[in-house]
């Protein structure tokens, strides 16, 4: 990619980081939020967050502050919500505050995303390593230290 194209993109996928952030911010999840945003053409055509499954009580943890194991994480509500609708996601890149689990990789993959751009690094790797094994591409931008009028 050339240099100034390279730039741009940077720039676009600070944009669409932040703004994955601001969809996190839907979670009820109380110990992590997480958003997720499908773009496509230029074009965000699906976006979740992490919590439970519709028609659900919208409480993630249980009284000892252990996420419940039906929670469903901001990229598997994304890949879902775009496969219910008339989108596809063959090419697509997925924008992530998370670095992916190993069971959202998979899903990922599955779904013919091409690219996974994430802006907080988790504790395994283990998700990435397997999109990368994949050809996925996978890129890490860290915002969390962007003003927050850029």
């Amino acid at each position: 990619m050339e240099k100034g194209r390279e730039i741009k993109q940077i720039a676009v996928d600070r944009r669409y980081l932040r703004m994955a952030r601001i969809w996190a911010e839907n979670s009820y999840c109380k110990r992590r939020q997480v958003g997720a945003l499908i773009v496509k053409d230029q074009m965000i055509i699906s976006d979740g967050y992490n919590g439970t499954p519709s028609g659900f009580e919208n409480v993630c943890e249980d009284e000892n502050n252990v996420t419940k194991p039906y929670v469903l994480h901001a990229e598997a509500n994304a890949i879902t919500k775009v496969a219910a609708s008339f989108n596809s996601s063959m090419g697509a890149t997925i924008y992530i505050t998370s670095s992916p689990c190993i069971e959202c990789a998979k899903l990922i993959i599955q779904a013919g995303i091409r690219r996974v751009v994430y802006s907080e690094k988790y504790h395994l790797e283990d998700g990435c390593l397997l999109l990368r094994r994949a050809g996925i591409v996978v890129d890490y931008i860290n915002i969390n230290n962007e003003a927050e009028n850029e």
